[in-house]
């Protein structure tokens, strides 16, 4: 099973936040996890910005380090500053963000399939890494073949594996079509992993057979409940604990810190709990109240 950090949650904090997230939940059984998306421009060009994007440590693997971009050389220097710290890239060509797609980036690319195949085959040719992935993730056309056409591309290109979010571009909350995943992975010889509205393990396991698919990966689903691969129906408190360790082990920014909380907490509070804890604002009110509630710290 595969994790995907859901870009922009959790409020700031840049690149620390998310490796604290993941030092969590990799400790309750996720197999791989993802940065959130990081524009390759900006990370070639600025130390600053890598420095605030990506952090990582030796128990952070494996990695893959997700990258928005639209030219090849520009996604090839990007993977190779990152190739002794990381497992792989991931080029998005799945974000349906207004911004991303004004740049050039995100989910307009999978109209572009020959930009794609240029950057992958790019990143195949230049970093001298057999075991260095190089995978997208992409959303799907009104018109299944265009997407199968894609992917094949990708695939003759060199592309690891693809993952594929259920829905085009135009959809948000629309339903979300497994079985145009079913058909992408029947198309293909590389391993595709299946996206979109899996929010527990159950969901996984009948995403899985629906689509067949080598792989899942998981955004918001993880915040509510970082320890769902492990099989919790709900946020144990064991797993509050742990996030309140280690994010203060990391340092963690408080509103990040917090912000994680509420979306664990979600399920297992009242609405009376929420209004009171959400409005918290600073480490130590968490820690008083997570201490005289539930035992916790």
């Amino acid at each position: 099973m595969m994790a995907k950090e859901r870009d922009g949650a959790g409020g700031g904090g840049g690149g620390g936040t998310w490796l604290a997230f993941r030092t969590l939940v990799r400790k309750y059984s996720c197999d791989l996890c993802y940065t959130p998306m990081i524009v390759a421009a900006d990370f070639v060009r600025s130390a600053k910005a890598r420095d605030s994007e990506f952090t990582t440590n030796k128990g952070d693997h494996p990695l893959i380090v997700q990258f928005a971009a639209k030219e090849a050389q520009v996604l090839c220097d990007a993977a190779r500053i990152i190739c002794p710290f990381a497992g792989g890239i991931d080029l998005n060509c799945g974000c349906p963000q207004r911004w991303a797609i004004s740049e050039g980036y995100g989910a307009c690319l999978i109209n572009k399939p020959e930009l794609v195949k240029d950057m992958v085959r790019h990143v195949r040719s230049q970093i001298d890494n057999p075991n260095f992935s190089v995978s997208i993730k992409i959303r799907i056309h009104e018109d299944l073949k265009r997407t199968v056409d894609l992917c094949q591309k990708a695939e003759a290109a060199g592309v690891s594996w693809i993952t594929v979010h259920g829905r085009s571009i135009e959809e948000r909350h629309q339903p979300v079509h497994y079985d145009a995943i079913k058909i992408i992975k029947q198309s293909m010889s590389i391993p595709v992993v299946a996206n979109g509205d899996i929010k527990t393990l159950r969901d996984a396991e009948k995403v899985h057979h629906l689509t067949e698919a080598d792989g899942i990966m998981v955004a918001r689903g993880l915040l509510a409940n970082p320890a769902m691969f492990a099989g919790y129906e709900e946020t144990p408190f064991q797993c509050i604990q742990d996030w309140v360790d280690i994010a203060l082990e990391h340092g963690t920014p408080f509103t990040c810190f917090h912000h994680h909380l509420m979306y664990m907490m979600e399920r297992i509070t009242s609405k009376q709990e929420k209004k009171v804890f959400n409005v918290l604002s600073s480490t130590s009110a968490v820690l008083d109240y997570l201490n005289d509630h539930y035992g916790v710290w």
